[in-house]
C-alpha cells in the first residue's frame, strides 16, 4: 500500500522548495468553525431500562383486550376494508371498493390499517394494532424530545404522563384519525427542537413535512400549532435572522408539498371518474378543507353537518364556549388531570429562564426556547378548542395530552434541580393543586371507586406539605453565643431560631413527598385510562372512563357536551332533555334513541338529561359481536353515530349473487352501510355519505345505477337494518335529519331516493330488517 499522504511540501524538487521559500510562509489553513455542545446530559445507568419499561407497559396497556371494541368506528372500518380491496378506494379514501363517496376526511390515516389488512386479512386487531403502534411511538418521540434538554428523568415523566392521559389510551386504541395526527405533531415539535438546538434546515424541513402529512390526516388541525412554533423559531433560532426566515420558507415548501400532491391529484381528477368528495356539498376537497371541516369548525357554519348550516353561539350542543370548557363535567376527565400543572409550570419556568445569569443564559435560553414551543402548542390548542363552535367531540383533546404531559415533565425537573425556596414552594403548589382538581374530577363519579378521591386528596395534601417542609427546615439556623466574653460577662443571646435539620433527612423528606405527590397525580387519570381499557368502544362519539354527572351517556360513548343535542335539535329538547326523538334511523322511521339495555340494534326510548349519567345508551357496533354485555355502553345513534348489528340472515340475503352487482346494497348514511360492508365484506353504497346530507348520489344518478343493475338491495329504516323503528315520516332526526329517509330527510336527495324505492320495488323482510330489491318492481 502506499503511505499516506502527507501535509509538508516534498523537498525532493529544488524548483519547487525554492518557489514555496520565496513566497515567503504559508498561511494557515482556516479552523473549521466548533460545533456546539451537544445538550443531552449524560444519561444515568437506569435511563435505558427504565425507557424499555415505559415502551412495554405502554404497549401492553394499548393492545390489552384490543379486538374487544370489534371494528370501533365502523365508518373508517369499511373504508378501511375498500382500502384493502381496492387500489383506488384506498387512494382516495373511499367508503366502499366501488368508490361511490369518499370519507369525510383526507386518507392518509386509513392508509397505515388498510396496508395491515391487506397484508393480514380483515379483522379488529389488524385495524387496531397499527394505532397502539402508534401511540407507542408518539410516548418513545416525546421522551427523546424532552429528555434531549432535560435529561431521562424528564423524558420518562412526560412519557409516563402521556401514556396514562385518559383521551391518549382511549384514541390509540381506536381507528379514528386521532392517532396519526397526533404522532405527527409529536415528531414536528420534537424536529423544531432539534433545529432550536443546532440552526440546521433539514429539521425545519422535517418538521415542515410532518405538517404535510398532518394536513392529509385531519386538515386543517394540523396547522394549529403552526404559528407558534414559526414565531418561536423566528425569534430563537441559534442562526442568523435572515437565515432563519429562508429556513422557515424551505420548511412552508416542504409542508405544501407533502401534502399538497394529493390534494392537487383529486382536484385535476375528472370528478366522473373518481369518487365524490364525502361532507362536501360540491363535491370537492378544497370546500370540504375550508368549510365543513375547516373554518365550519370554528364559526359552527358547517352546511351538511350535524345540526350545521348555521352559526350556533356559545358552541350551541356541542358545549358551552369559554375559557372553562375543557375543566367542565364532559371534558375534564379526558385531558385535565394534568392540565393546571402544566399552566403553572409553564408560566413559572418561563420567568425563571428569563431571568438566567451570563454564566448560563445560553443554556438556560435553550431551555426557555423549548417552554416556548411547547407552551405555544398547548396555548393555541387550548384556545382554539375553548372557544370553537363548531363540532366539538371529547376525544380532540387527545391533541392537548402530549403538550401537557412535557410542560409536566421539564418543569417538575426544572424545579427539583433548582434548590431553594422557589423550586420546592412551586411544586408543593402544584401537587396540592392536582390533588384537589383530582378529587373534584373524581367526585363527578361519586359511585365510581368513591374511596379514590379522598385517598388521592388525603395524600396529595401531606404530600405538598412536605416538600415545604423539607425547604423551610432547610435554612440555616443562626447559632446562640452564650459563652462569657473576654471581661467575664455572657454575650447577649441571638434571636432564638429554628434548628437545622440534616441534609440527609431533608433529602429523604423530599423524595418521600415527592414520590407521593407524584402518585398521587397520576392516581386518578391511570384509573380512568384502566376503566378505558376494560371498556368496549364503538361508534363515532366516544369517552374515555366513567359515566359523569351533568355528562350525558357511558364510556361507550353517545355523550354530548353540556347534556344536550347539537344546534337544531332545540326543538325536542328543553333545559337540556332530549326526549325519544332522536335516531333518525335511514330509510323510513325517524327511529328513536335506544334505550338503556336494550339488545344491539333494537329501538328504545330515552329521556337522556344531561345530569343524569348513563341513560343514553345507544346500538353496539359490531365488529365480530365482541360488545358483549357492554352493548348497552357503546355504540351511537340510530344508524346516525354508529351501525347496527346484522343478523345472519341478513348478511346472507345480500352476499347471495353479490358477485352479479356493483354493490351488494344501498343504506342511507355511511354508518349503516358499514355495518352491512363490514359483515358481508362486500361494497354497499352510502347514500349521502356520513350524515346521509351529500347529494350524492343524485336521484336521477340512483335510477341510473339500478337501471344499469349495479345495485341489489336498498336497506330501509328497521329495528335490525337501522337501528330505529319504522315510524312516522314526520318523526325529527337527529341535527335536523332523519324522519322519512333517515339521515338527509325532509326534502332532501335522500328521502327522494327513499320515497321513489318504497314507491316502486318490492320489500323484502329478513327478520327485523327490512331490505327493497331493485331487481323487482312492483306490479
Amino acid at each position: 500500500m502506499n503511505p499516506p499522504p502527507t501535509d509538508t511540501p516534498a523537498t525532493s524538487q529544488g524548483g519547487a522548495s525554492a518557489s514555496v521559500a520565496a513566497a515567503g510562509p504559508v498561511a494557515p489553513a482556516p479552523a473549521p468553525p466548533p460545533r456546539r455542545p451537544d445538550p443531552r446530559p449524560a444519561d444515568p445507568r437506569w435511563a435505558r431500562p427504565a425507557l424499555l419499561a415505559l415502551l412495554l407497559v405502554t404497549a401492553v396497556l394499548y393492545l390489552w383486550s384490543l379486538s374487544a371494541s370489534g371494528y370501533a368506528n365502523q365508518f373508517y372500518s369499511a373504508a378501511v376494508q375498500a382500502g384493502s380491496e381496492s387500489w383506488k378506494a384506498f387512494f382516495f379514501g373511499s367508503s366502499d371498493a366501488a368508490n361511490s363517496i369518499t370519507v369525510d376526511k383526507p386518507p392518509a390515516a386509513l392508509w397505515p390499517m388498510a396496508l395491515s389488512v391487506r397484508l393480514f386479512g380483515l379483522s379488529s386487531w389488524a385495524i387496531l394494532v397499527p394505532e397502539a403502534l402508534m401511540g407507542v411511538a408518539t410516548v418513545g418521540v416525546l421522551y427523546a424530545a424532552v429528555r434531549r434538554r432535560f435529561g431521562a428523568s424528564a423524558g420518562l415523566l412526560a412519557g409516563g404522563a402521556l401514556a396514562v392521559t385518559p383521551v391518549a389510551a382511549l384514541m390509540f386504541r381506536f381507528n379514528n384519525p386521532d392517532a396519526l395526527l397526533c404522532l405527527l405533531m409529536v415528531c414536528a415539535v420534537a424536529a423544531v427542537l432539534r433545529a432550536l438546538a443546532d440552526g440546521r434546515t433539514k429539521w425545519l424541513v422535517l418538521a415542515g413535512v410532518c405538517f404535510g402529512l398532518g394536513f392529509l390526516t385531519k386538515t386543517l388541525q394540523a396547522w394549529l400549532i403552526l404559528p407558534a412554533l414559526a414565531v418561536v423559531y423566528a425569534c430563537c433560532a441559534p442562526v442568523a435572522l435572515r437565515k432563519r426566515f429562508g429556513q422557515l420558507l424551505l420548511a412552508g415548501l416542504a409542508m405544501v408539498l407533502s401534502g399538497g400532491w394529493w390534494v392537487a391529484i383529486v382536484e385535476l381528477w375528472p370528478a366522473s371518474s373518481r369518487p365524490y368528495i364525502g361532507g362536501s356539498q360540491h363535491n370537492s376537497f378544497l370546500e370540504l378543507t375550508f368549510g365543513y371541516n375547516g373554518l365550519g369548525r370554528i364559526n359552527g357554519n358547517e352546511t351538511g353537518s350535524v345540526g350545521g348550516g348555521g352559526g350556533r353561539r356559545g358552541g350551541g350542543g356541542w358545549g358551552e364556549t369559554g375559557l372553562t370548557r375543557l375543566f367542565s363535567s364532559d371534558m375534564g376527565g379526558q385531558i385535565s388531570w394534568l392540565l393546571p400543572a402544566a399552566l403553572i409550570l409553564l408560566v413559572v419556568a418561563v420567568v425563571v429562564l428569563w431571568r438566567a445569569r451570563r454564566a448560563v443564559a445560553a443554556e438556560q435560553a435553550a431551555q426557555r426556547a423549548e417552554f416556548l414551543v411547547w407552551g405555544g402548542a398547548l396555548l393555541m390548542t387550548f384556545t382554539t378548542f375553548s372557544f370553537m363552535s363548531g363540532i366539538f367531540h371529547q376525544y380532540y383533546n387527545i391533541a392537548l395530552a402530549p403538550y401537557v404531559a412535557a410542560l409536566v415533565g421539564m418543569g417538575a425537573t426544572l424545579m427539583w434541580r433548582r434548590a431553594g425556596r422557589l423550586g420546592a414552594s412551586v411544586l408543593a403548589v402544584t401537587v396540592a393543586v392536582t390533588a384537589a382538581w383530582s378529587y373534584v374530577l373524581l367526585n363527578r363519579s361519586p359511585e365510581w371507586l368513591p374511596w379514590l378521591r379522598w385517598t388521592v386528596l388525603v395524600l396529595g395534601l401531606p404530600a405538598a406539605l412536605g416538600l415545604l417542609l423539607s425547604l423551610w427546615t432547610g435554612a440555616p439556623a443562626q447559632e446562640q453565643d452564650e459563652a462569657p466574653a473576654g471581661d467575664g460577662t455572657p454575650t447577649t443571646p441571638q434571636e432564638p431560631t429554628r434548628p437545622r435539620v440534616p441534609r440527609s433527612a431533608r433529602r429523604r423528606l423530599a423524595v418521600i413527598a415527592a414520590g407521593v405527590g407524584l402518585a398521587t397525580s397520576l392516581a386518578g387519570p391511570v384509573a380512568y385510562t384502566l376503566d378505558t381499557v376494560n371498556t368496549p368502544k364503538g361508534g363515532s362519539i366516544i369517552t374515555a372512563g366513567p359515566s359523569v354527572q351533568g355528562g350525558m351517556g357511558g364510556p361507550g360513548g353517545g355523550r354530548f357536551p353540556g347534556g344536550r343535542m347539537p344546534g337544531v335539535w332545540r326543538g325536542h329538547t328543553n333545559g337540556g332533555t332530549a326526549a325519544g326523538a332522536f335516531g333518525g334511523a335511514p330509510g323510513t322511521g325517524g327511529g328513536q334513541a335506544a334505550g338503556q339495555g336494550r339488545p344491539q340494534g333494537q329501538g328504545g326510548q330515552s329521556q337522556g338529561r344531561g345530569g343524569q349519567a348513563g341513560r343514553w345508551a345507544f346500538p353496539g357496533g359490531p365488529g365480530g359481536g365482541a360488545l358483549g354485555k357492554h352493548a348497552g355502553r357503546t355504540g351511537g345513534m340510530g344508524g346516525l353515530l354508529n351501525g347496527s348489528k346484522v343478523s345472519a340472515k341478513a348478511k346472507a340475503l345480500l352476499e347471495k349473487d353479490a358477485a352479479d352487482y356493483t354493490w351488494a346494497a344501498a343504506a342511507i348514511g355511511s354508518q349503516n352501510a358499514a355495518s352491512y360492508q363490514l359483515a358481508t365484506r362486500k361494497p354497499v353504497m352510502a347514500i349521502g355519505g356520513f350524515n346521509g346530507s351529500d347529494p350524492s348520489p343524485t336521484l336521477e344518478q340512483f335510477k341510473k345505477y339500478v337501471a344499469d343493475g349495479r345495485i341489489h338491495y336498498f336497506l330501509a329504516g328497521g329495528r335490525d337494518g337501522a337501528g330505529g323503528r319504522e315510524g312516522s315520516a314526520r318523526a325529527g332526526g337527529f341535527g335536523g335529519f332523519g324522519g322519512r329517509g333517515g339521515p338527509g330527510g325532509g326534502n332532501g336527495g335522500s328521502s327522494k331516493i327513499t320515497s321513489w324505492v318504497e314507491k316502486n320495488f318490492t320489500k323484502v323482510t329478513v327478520g327485523s330488517a327490512t331490505f327493497y330489491d331493485l331487481t323487482a318492481r312492483k306490479g
